[in-house]
């Protein structure tokens, strides 16, 4: 699940076989083809946790999902970090979710699904792919005003910041299916430096590749 639907698009078009477009709605493109004969979908998340919900719960409810990843891009927020490494999320930190309502008082404590995580961390390693493993922070902003609260996610470790795995993360549990999240290193908030738009795609194919080996591990 990109959060950009023409990376959904780019990412069946590269890595599937006999990949056909299921679902054009409202512009969030969906692709199901194969992968080393595993029946996968990539389909668009959109930007945020709301949008996200939406189309995680339709994926799991109406078409049976069981298995459910997010690849996008994050921004770190550790120095040791670099533009292009992959972050794989253990867990995610958040100040609310769609599912806010649910919990009230409760601090729910949204995390990853053990097997796809060894499995992804197993794959990054046998590529030789540089990556990092634990929390992550789903903001419900993308302009954040809150530099306090980020010198605070820097100080605790948080490893990158990004906008759906969290909300992911709780809707996996709640329906007893699996999540995680796999994330490119697109951005460096304390150093504020980007990654060119076009040295982007191979990094970003590094990422797929390490989400279809924990879902289908060999």
């Amino acid at each position: 699940m990109p959060g950009d639907p023409l990376r959904a698009q780019w990412a069946a078009e590269t890595f599937l076989e006999d990949a056909i477009c299921v679902n054009r709605v409202r512009g969030m493109l969906g692709y199901t083809g194969t992968w080393r004969g595993n029946r996968v979908t990539i389909h668009g998340s959109g930007m945020g946790m709301p949008s996200l919900s939406i189309y995680a719960n339709e994926l799991i409810r109406d078409f049976g999902a069981k298995t459910l990843i997010r690849i996008g891009s994050c921004g770190a927020m550790q120095e040791r970090i670099q533009l292009r490494d992959v972050i794989i999320a253990m867990t995610s930190t958040t100040l609310s979710t769609p599912s806010s309502g649910i919990f009230r008082e409760l601090n729910f404590a949204p995390c990853a699904d053990y097997g796809l995580l060894e499995a992804a961390v197993s794959a990054a390693k046998a590529k030789g792919i540089t990556h990092h493993v634990g929390g992550i922070y789903s903001s419900d902003v993308f302009y954040d005003e809150r530099p306090d609260l980020n010198e605070q996610m820097v100080r605790h470790g948080i490893l990158g910041v990004e906008m759906e795995a969290a909300e992911l993360y709780i809707l996996a549990a709640r329906h007893g299916v699996r999540a995680l999240g796999v994330m490119t290193v697109s951005d460096h908030l304390l150093r504020e430096e980007a990654l060119p738009s076009e040295d982007r795609e191979k990094s970003f194919g590094e990422m797929v590749e390490i989400a279809l080996h924990a879902a289908f591990p060999q």
